[in-house]
């Protein structure tokens, strides 16, 4: 299964003997799956099965599913009303007429009011039969709906990244320069001021070494060279990805955080800005991602 989008929509119709009936189904991102049915009583009984099929297909998101039925058209033509009701009402009309003096005075068209149209026998039936079929291709439409946008977000989440990347290797050109300008101002400044505070030779330079042991950023370079790795070969994976590239991302800020704050070099930092940018705008839209 290819990567979706939870952002998608699907509709199907069927026309019957008697009813058209339709499905049509809009979803959007949500961390579970939240399904909201909104349907006639009629379909009660076959809200569980619809529920499965839909649970079977899919496995986050926000899901509005619409079931709509409306006469087909040559039925809609041809109304056949209830004489029992029709006679039932005028004869409590009449006996209202006698005890109130009220002259009566009916119009043909009262008598189209649906309360004295015939309900039509086999119109469950006919609805409980053609739901499944329309529901599932309903289903097929909203999948290839959501692998259609998984397949425009990817791309988009690619270019982002490739930007991050640019920035990136700016900062992994930078570091090892950076270090040895950071030593050779240190050497400079012990040279100046040894003559004057007789500093220790060795115990400085053990300092030296310590502070630029904390200014070392190629534990985070590398980590973040694995997480892009990883994180390229998920967009390029099929199937549910979008928690695990979650992490990645949290991971990657983290990495990006401590590069930053580790770093006083200032085209180091202009990088690590990007980068950052770049994060935020893929978090963004692959919170989408199925």
């Amino acid at each position: 299964m290819s990567i979706q989008s939870m952002t998608g929509y699907g509709k199907a119709e069927i026309e019957g003997d008697k009813y058209t009936l339709s499905v049509e189904l809009k979803t959007v991102n949500n961390r579970f799956k939240d399904l909201r049915f909104k349907m006639g009583s009629v379909f009660n009984s076959k809200e569980m099965g619809l529920k499965k099929k839909l649970e079977s297909k899919f496995s986050r998101g926000s899901f509005d599913i619409y079931v709509n039925y409306k006469k087909s058209e040559m039925q809609s033509q041809e109304i056949e009303l209830d004489f029992e009701k029709i006679k039932k009402y005028i004869e409590q009309m009449k006996e209202v007429s006698q005890e109130t003096g009220t002259e009566l005075n009916f119009q043909p068209t009262e008598f189209l009011r649906s309360d004295f149209i015939k309900e039509d026998g086999d119109k469950e039936e006919e609805l409980l039969q053609m739901i499944d079929g329309v529901f599932d291709q309903a289903l097929s439409s909203l999948e290839a709906s959501r692998v259609e946008e998984g397949a425009k977000l990817v791309s988009k989440l690619q270019d982002h990244i490739e930007i991050y990347k640019k920035h990136y290797l700016k900062v992994k050109e930078l570091k090892d320069g950076y270090q040895d300008k950071v030593r050779e101002k240190l050497r400079k400044r012990m040279s100046e001021e040894n003559s004057d505070l007789g500093v220790d030779e060795p115990r400085f330079l053990q300092e030296v070494i310590y502070y630029l042991e904390k200014l070392d950023i190629d534990e985070e370079v590398n980590r973040i060279t694995i997480h892009l790795e990883k994180l390229n070969s998920l967009l390029q994976s099929e199937g549910e990805v979008g928690r695990q590239i979650d992490f990645l991302v949290q991971e990657l800020n983290r990495e990006t955080n401590t590069i930053g704050s580790k770093s006083g070099d200032s085209l180091i930092s202009e990088s690590v800005v990007q980068m950052k940018v770049q994060l935020e705008k893929f978090r963004e839209q692959a919170l989408n991602l199925q």
